[in-house]
């Protein structure tokens, strides 16, 4: 697979896979599915450059399921597949478990 190698504060992010069956056993057709807001980390870029020269650390990482907006990110196509690539501050937040 080929990896993007996100810069400055931009991370890149797997959409994390939802059930196809509803509760009730009905299936949902793709175009009336809702995108998940939830994914993995990929790759993460090195931080966003302060005015003073030096860097911000990410506060995510490699591996991390993060939440995000609805319409956070610009989708990309990479090896046949669909990922997000996004700004740090597009995270909401981190989940554990």
């Amino acid at each position: 697979m080929s990896l993007l190698r996100p810069l400055a504060d931009h991370v890149l992010v797997r959409r994390r896979d939802l059930d196809e069956l509803e509760q009730g056993g009905i299936v949902i057709p793709d175009t009336a599915k809702e995108k998940p807001q939830e994914g993995e980390i990929l790759a993460v870029g090195p931080g966003r450059m302060m005015d003073d020269g030096h860097r911000q650390p990410m506060a995510v990482a490699i591996g991390d399921t993060v939440l995000f907006g609805k319409y956070a990110g610009t989708e990309i196509q990479l090896d046949h597949e669909d990922l997000l690539v996004m700004r740090e501050s597009d995270i909401l937040g981190m989940l554990d478990g």
